[in-house]
């Protein structure tokens, strides 16, 4: 496992992150060039070693991420870690081809109504124009709706 200090290293030696610090000692490292609205590619870095990197809905990490696109860095060796800052940068920087929108109605008992849409890569829940949740995942999504009792509308 690389130590703090190594993680920096390795992580600013990427040009294009910016590093940003917050609570406990930890840090954050955005990639300003972004062409979506997250700009966090490593995640709550903190001296412990443990530390996030966003992939989103990258397939060489679904048995890794969580469901908010989140992968574990805390025991990276350095070759892996740089592979994984490269493709949540790449990931970042391309232009997500245009799909027709995924749009499904949930109600409840109750009647109220969300719309779960895949957006941007995540499936986000709306409570009119209001965004509720945002999950990597369809399964991640759909799990929540039910938890909350809600029932998919055909």
């Amino acid at each position: 496992m690389l130590t703090f200090e190594q993680k920096q290293a390795v992580i600013e030696s990427f040009p294009e992150l910016t590093k940003k610090e917050i609570s406990m000692k930890r840090v954050n490292y955005h990639f300003k060039d972004s062409l979506y609205e997250k700009t966090i590619v490593v995640e709550k870095l903190h001296p412990n070693g443990n530390g996030f990197v966003f992939v989103g809905d990258l397939l060489r990490y679904e048995n890794e991420a969580s469901d908010k696109g989140l992968v574990n860095i805390r025991d990276y060796d350095e070759q892996r870690l740089r592979e994984i800052i490269e493709d949540a940068i790449q990931y970042l920087a391309e232009e997500q081809e245009a799909e027709a929108p995924i749009v499904e109605l949930w109600r409840n008992r109750e009647g109220d109504k969300l719309e779960l849409a895949f957006e941007q890569r995540s499936w986000n829940i709306y409570h009119g124009e209001n965004l509720e949740e945002a999950f990597g995942t369809y399964d991640a999504a759909k799990e929540y709706l039910l938890e909350e009792g809600f029932r998919k509308k055909n």
